[in-house]
């Protein structure tokens, strides 16, 4: 018969046993204190541990993302304004991320606050909307300059939304289509100066080629006679060109012309 001491004893050290093996994941890392002390870092895997005597911490290596509320933040130009962020960061060295600072990840998250805060507001509105890009990489920097000796490394920051005062959204709705009638005058003018520029040319050409103008009048008239409710009356020109004659004896034939045209319609 096996004696209780003998069993209580196998019970004991295999729970010392269990309690001293540990499996760190590929994603972790496992930093020893042995007596209050760092050892050293261990995983990803099985490792064993002094019990009573060695402490681990786990730490993620893999990316993360920190959600940054929305912060009030006053532009250079005194618009108050209200901007919430991504930030994703990783862990590079586990040891650092324990020992040098008590939670990295609510230091990075206040610390994000901070520097969006002071970012924007040395900028103007119109800069904060238009070059996201250029201030998301001065955070990223300066976010990474400060946590690198923490083990961190930023790898990303985003301004997700970016909310306006009502008055303010509908000032620049006025500025765009201000802008917008702007633009269209402008491409109106530029539209008669080149209509009044081929009409120019027109009518030198005109005045030198009498025919072509008499032309251009017989087309006139035929578009006007589409109208059946319309009478056209035209007189012969008094102009004594050689070809006028010849113009002048078809106007009544190519006045049938148009009425017959506007009589089948």
């Amino acid at each position: 018969m096996v004696s209780i001491p003998l069993l209580a004893g196998s019970v004991v050290a295999l729970g010392l046993l269990a309690s001293a093996v540990r499996v760190v994941r590929q994603y972790e890392r496992a930093v020893v204190f042995r007596l209050g002390k760092i050892k050293k870092e261990r995983g990803p895997g099985l490792f064993a541990l002094i019990p009573f005597a060695d402490k681990m911490v786990r730490v993620d290596m893999r990316v993360r993302e920190l959600d940054v509320p929305k912060q009030t933040v006053i532009s250079q130009d005194n618009v108050t304004l209200e901007v919430d962020a991504v930030i994703y960061y990783k862990v590079v060295d586990a040891t650092r991320a324990i020992v040098e600072v008590e939670d990295f990840e609510a230091a990075t998250l206040l610390l994000a606050q901070t520097t969006l805060r002071d970012i924007l507001g040395q900028n103007e509105l119109d800069t904060i909307l238009s070059d996201r890009d250029d201030l998301n990489k001065r955070i990223k920097e300066i976010l990474d300059s400060t946590t690198g000796p923490w083990g961190m490394h930023v790898v990303m920051v985003t301004m997700r939304d970016v909310s306006l005062p009502e008055n303010m959204l509908r000032a620049i709705a006025r500025q765009a289509e201000a802008e917008r009638e702007k633009r269209a005058r402008i491409i109106l003018a530029e539209g008669e100066l080149q209509a009044s520029k081929m009409m120019n040319e027109a009518a030198d050409m005109y005045e030198n080629k009498p025919s072509a103008l008499k032309l251009r009048e017989f087309q006139t008239l035929t578009e006007i006679a589409k109208e059946k409710n319309m009478i056209v009356v035209s007189t012969g020109s008094n102009s004594t060109g050689p070809n006028e004659g010849h113009m002048n004896s078809d106007l009544p034939l190519f006045m049938g012309l148009a009425k017959a045209a506007a009589g089948n319609k």
